[in-house]
């Protein structure tokens, strides 16, 4: 890992990087089409693109973006499903739980940092057994501005009270990469994850590029 500065805590993406919601935010996107006659999509034709949250959900179950005039509305109809069903589905990825326990036993604090709001995020974290474990969690209303910005990443760092620069940030999207980078921590980029249609994940510019959580962990604690 080219980031060789001492590791103290260790924040991670939620969508994608330590969960798969995939099933719920692409549920609620089918349950959208079902609401208007429209037959299911598979679930994985919404995957690639469930780390984009609403704006991504939207664009695969109705063609809609930003720029339509009834965009808000149907984000707003979105969502209010997705409340409804956020942990129906959703679980910590299987291959996560030995990143996370050895991380625990090495005494390496952790936390999550996401952009999905708090009234969504903080029963996700609680749902699947993770608020009693991460040291902190920074959601996408905690500060003004969300990633890419370093905002999220600097406020966890100051819970933490870990210097940014001897913190590590994981994540499955471009700007995951970019606000960790802006935050001056050292960046992963999780290929398991979501990781939407831009940029291949190669191009990000990540210190290290985990194809596995099992690759993380053994960047992490060499050796484990």
């Amino acid at each position: 890992m080219s980031h060789d500065r001492p590791v103290h805590a260790v924040l991670f993406d939620l969508d994608g990087t330590l969960v798969d919601s995939a099933l719920d935010l692409g549920g609620a996107g089918n349950d959208l089409r079902e609401r208007r006659g429209l037959p299911p999509l598979p679930l994985e034709v919404f995957r690639p693109l469930t780390g984009t949250g609403a704006r991504g959900m939207l664009r695969v179950a109705l063609g809609t973006t930003p720029e339509d005039a009834d965009f808000e509305a149907l984000k707003d109809e979105y969502l209010a499903i997705y409340a409804t069903r956020l942990t129906r589905l959703t679980r910590v990825f299987d291959a996560m739980a030995p990143v996370l326990d050895a991380l625990d036993a090495a005494a390496l604090p952790w936390g999550i940092v996401t952009n999905k709001h708090s009234r969504f995020a903080e029963p996700v974290v609680a749902g699947t057994g993770l608020a009693t474990r991460s040291r902190v969690l920074v959601c996408g209303d905690t500060t003004a501005r969300a990633k890419p910005f370093p905002d999220p990443l600097l406020e966890a760092a100051r819970r933490l009270a870990v210097d940014p620069a001897h913190c590590l940030y994981v994540g499955d999207d471009l700007r995951d990469i970019q606000a960790g980078q802006a935050a001056g921590m050292g960046t992963v980029a999780a290929a398991w994850g979501y990781l939407g249609d831009g940029e291949p994940i190669e191009a990000w510019g990540a210190d290290h590029l985990a194809r596995t959580p099992a690759g993380l962990l053994e960047a992490l604690l060499p050796g484990r």
